[in-house]
C-alpha cells in the first residue's frame, strides 16, 4: 500500500490531461488554495454524488481562492462524458497509468461484497498556496464532502 501524505508535506506535482485533453500542473496553481479530490470512477452513484456537490459548491470555494480538479484513473474520452452529463464546472484529470494517484496515497486496498482488491481510495487532499498539503480527507462521505471542504477552508484562511 501507498504512503498516504501528511499535512505539512509539498504535494507532489503532476501534469495530466483533463477532459477536454488539456493538461494541467500544480504549478499552475501557485497562489491558490487546490481541492484536490480522487474518486474511483466517472458515473458511478457516489462519485456522480460527490461531484454534483462539488459542482454546486464550487462558486462558494472559489469565492476563497479554491480551484477544484477531480482526479480518476478513467480516461479523457469518459471523462469528458461525465462531465457534460452533469453539467460540472471543474476539470476532471485523467491518470489512467496511476502514477499521480499512488504519489498522494490514494491507491490501496478496498473491499466489496467481502472481495478484498486494490483501487482509488476516496479521498481529498486540501492544497495551500505555497504547494503544501493543508488538510487530508481518508474517508469521505461523497454527499457532505464539498460542503465540509468548504468549511474547512473557510477555518483555515481565519487562522
Amino acid at each position: 500500500m501507498m504512503r498516504a501524505m501528511n499535512t505539512g508535506e509539498t504535494a507532489p506535482a503532476f501534469n495530466l490531461p483533463d477532459q477536454e485533453g488539456k493538461n494541467h500542473r500544480l504549478s499552475d496553481y501557485k497562489g491558490k488554495w487546490v481541492v484536490l479530490y480522487f474518486y474511483p470512477k466517472d458515473d458511478t452513484p457516489g462519485c456522480t454524488k460527490e461531484a454534483c456537490n462539488f459542482r454546486d459548491e464550487k462558486g462558494r470555494l472559489e469565492e476563497m481562492g479554491a480551484v477544484v480538479l477531480g482526479v480518476s484513473a478513467d480516461d479523457v474520452k469518459s471523462h469528458g462524458e461525465f462531465h457534460g452529463k452533469y453539467g460540472l464546472n471543474f476539470p476532471l484529470l485523467a491518470d489512467p497509468s496511476t502514477e499521480m494517484i499512488k504519489k498522494y496515497g490514494a491507491w490501496g486496498k478496498k473491499n466489496m461484497y467481502g472481495k478484498e482488491y486494490e483501487g482509488i481510495l476516496r479521498q481529498t487532499f486540501l492544497i495551500d498556496p505555497l504547494g503544501h498539503i493543508a488538510k487530508v480527507w481518508e474517508k469521505v462521505k461523497p454527499d457532505e464532502h464539498a460542503v465540509e471542504v468548504a468549511q474547512t477552508l473557510g477555518e483555515l484562511q481565519k487562522a
